[in-house]
């Protein structure tokens, strides 16, 4: 797995004089509501997932639900993220178990950031036929921590995230790629089920921040 990051890092980077004179393309948002599919991977091989997720940056929610490997040991997440409210739902449909924890992270919309750097413009397939190929523009900056690099995929038309590679302390290289992205997403993913209305706040024993990227731990 580490040689396919670095493959597909070096390639990225090969790329950059795709675009010749043309103007480059700017930074841009996807659209406001929408859901699909995704994977994570991660280079020192520790975390493996797959699965679903639910996004609306209209009233800043996303929710995930995830199954996979964490250190070889086999898991299922569902989070519901309701940033605006600054509370993290983490949902058992099997068990009807429902834990609420408070959410200390700003909601980023799905965007390439201002301050990112254009690499390159390349068909995912092919453009020999119609069809047969997406037109996506790569992104490089760095993380805000500034302890790390990120690599983002968009495709032209329509803004929707293809892929992102996130450089992590713990983790090293962080792969995520969507697929079967579609507008508009129903309105029951960002409600939480009614086993979890006597659910309490509950702070992290061991005072680690609850944030986006603990679903992910």
């Amino acid at each position: 797995m580490q040689a396919a990051f670095w493959v597909t890092v070096g390639l990225l980077c090969l790329t950059t004089a795709g675009l010749g004179n043309a103007q480059k393309p700017q930074p841009c948002r996807s659209p406001p509501l929408f859901m699909g599919g995704l994977t994570v991977g991660t280079q020192n091989e520790k975390v493996w997932a797959v699965g679903r997720y639910a996004y609306d940056a209209v009233q800043q929610r996303i929710h995930l639900g995830e199954m996979g490997t964490y250190n070889n040991k086999s898991f299922t997440y569902n989070a519901l993220m309701l940033f605006d409210e600054g509370v993290l739902y983490e949902i058992n449909h099997k068990e009807q178990t429902c834990v609420k924890k408070p959410l200390q992270s700003d909601f980023h919309p799905m965007a390439v950031p201002k301050g990112a750097t254009f690499i390159s413009q390349v068909v995912l397939g092919t453009s020999s036929a119609p069809g047969q190929g997406l037109l996506v523009n790569n992104w490089w900056g760095d993380m805000p921590d500034k302890q790390g690099n990120y690599i983002l995929t968009f495709s032209e038309f329509g803004c929707f995230p293809v892929s992102a590679l996130a450089k992590t302390k713990e983790f090293g290289w962080m792969s995520v790629s969507y697929y079967d992205n579609v507008l508009g997403a129903e309105p029951h993913w960002f409600i939480p089920p009614p086993f979890c209305a006597d659910a309490e706040l509950v702070e992290s024993e061991d005072g680690k921040v609850t944030d986006f990227f603990s679903v992910f731990h």
